[in-house]
């Protein structure tokens, strides 16, 4: 009996050896699991933020070098300012020089003749001279000369004090131009720190930039996909609009659904016809999508990054960089045709204009609705400002003549 209860207790140690190992087996499988998990996730975050990284300083990048190209813009405009007040100098230099060379031969003809004259007046006064003649043809003639001579000098004293109020007034506007020239020369040199610091700046992204190519190139591809799905989007809702416009104009026509027209295109009303016609002659003058401060961070079209030589972007609009709380506004009459949500941009809204389009992405709140019509320069929405990129504020904005994207910068006042 005694050697049974011995065996049972031997199986019974040995169960629950072999259980508790299990149990440690099971335990350091489960921690190990965690650990993997959690080092998946630190993987995961250190990604989410190396993207957030290089699309960041991508975005600096395309900023700063549009700031660049303003203040290149901008000192330009001073050197022309500079080159303007030295012309202006110089001519007024040159009329100081000839009415100074005028002054001093007025006033030395007019000594010379005060001289003679007076010479001649001390011998004889104007009554003396008169009278003295030989004749009363002789009298007059010297009564007439004197009248001629009096008059003659009261001209040249008052020439006199015209040219030389001319020449102080010409003196006090080359002193202003000499000042105006300091002046705007300092703000020139501070405009050239001002670059030389902004150019210092892109060579230190640019450099950060293609130690994160393969990063960088994700975040462009993404982004990439995302203007691509955008402009899918916007070409399904043109070809509804176009398609629903087809069958109104059929209705109006009397035509049964099997006699379709054969033209493509949105079909317009004469109050669209008539809008149409009147945004095209507009072409240039179109206010900005946006008031305030900005700046162009993405051309229309394709676009050769010209120092990193990997980045290429295909753009259906222009990217518009302001500051935060900018609302955009409407560049025309028009009508509100569609309002969309899609990953990257927000909100957009889409308003039409006969068969002029223009688009508004990126837009954190709406103010306006589907059918509602808008005049031009209306808030039509906010513009998002990006939290995890220093609250950086960019409309997309896009023009389309029914399916055909146009150039923006073609078409507004800038």
């Amino acid at each position: 009996m005694k050697r049974w209860l011995i065996l049972l207790c031997i199986i019974g140690l040995g169960a629950s050896t072999a259980l508790f190992s299990q149990t440690l087996e099971m335990e350091k499988l489960r921690r190990n699991r965690e650990q993997t998990l959690k080092e998946l996730n630190e993987t995961n975050k250190k990604l989410n933020k190396t993207l957030r990284s290089a699309k960041s300083s991508l975005n600096e990048l395309n900023s700063i070098t549009a700031e660049i190209k303003q203040q290149r813009n901008l000192i330009a405009k001073i050197n022309k300012e500079i080159a303007t007040i030295n012309r202006k100098q110089r001519a007024v230099k040159d009329t100081i020089y000839l009415l100074q060379k005028d002054l001093t031969a007025k006033k030395r003809s007019y000594a010379g003749a005060v001289k003679r004259m007076g010479h001649r007046r001390s011998e004889y006064d104007e009554l003396m001279f008169i009278f003295s003649a030989s004749s009363l043809s002789e009298s007059y003639r010297r009564a007439r000369y004197l009248k001629e001579y009096s008059a003659w000098r009261k001209r040249q004293a008052a020439e006199i004090a015209e040219r030389k109020q001319q020449l102080e007034e010409l003196q006090q506007q080359l002193a202003k131009s000499v000042a105006e020239k300091n002046a705007v020369l300092k703000e020139r040199s501070a405009e050239a720190e001002v670059l030389q610091k902004q150019e210092s700046s892109k060579r230190n992204l640019i450099a950060g930039l293609k130690k994160q190519e393969k990063q960088l190139k994700q975040e462009i591809n993404r982004k990439r996909k995302q203007a691509e799905a955008l402009d899918r989007k916007l070409e399904q809702l043109i070809a509804e609009e176009e398609r629903k416009s087809s069958e109104r104009a059929d209705k109006a026509d009397g035509k049964s659904s099997t006699a379709k027209r054969s033209t493509k295109g949105y079909k317009m009303t004469k109050e669209e016809l008539a809008l149409s016609g009147s945004f095209a002659k507009n072409k240039g003058k179109l206010p900005f999508p946006l008031s305030g401060s900005y700046k162009i961070v993405a051309h229309f079209g394709r676009q050769q990054h010209p120092e990193l030589r990997y980045v290429q972007t295909e753009n259906s609009g222009i990217d518009i960089e302001t500051t935060p709380g900018t609302r955009a506004r409407a560049v025309f009459n028009g009508v509100v045709s569609r309002i969309f949500v899609t990953p990257g941009y927000n909100s957009t809204i889409i308003v039409r204009h006969g068969n002029y389009l223009t688009i508004y992405a990126n837009l954190s709140e709406v103010y306006v609705r589907a059918g509602e019509k808008v005049k031009t320069g209306q808030n039509l929405g906010k513009i998002y400002s990006d939290s995890q990129d220093g609250n950086r504020t960019i409309l997309t904005f896009q023009l389309w003549k029914e399916r055909t994207k146009l150039n923006p910068e073609s078409w507004l006042n800038m």
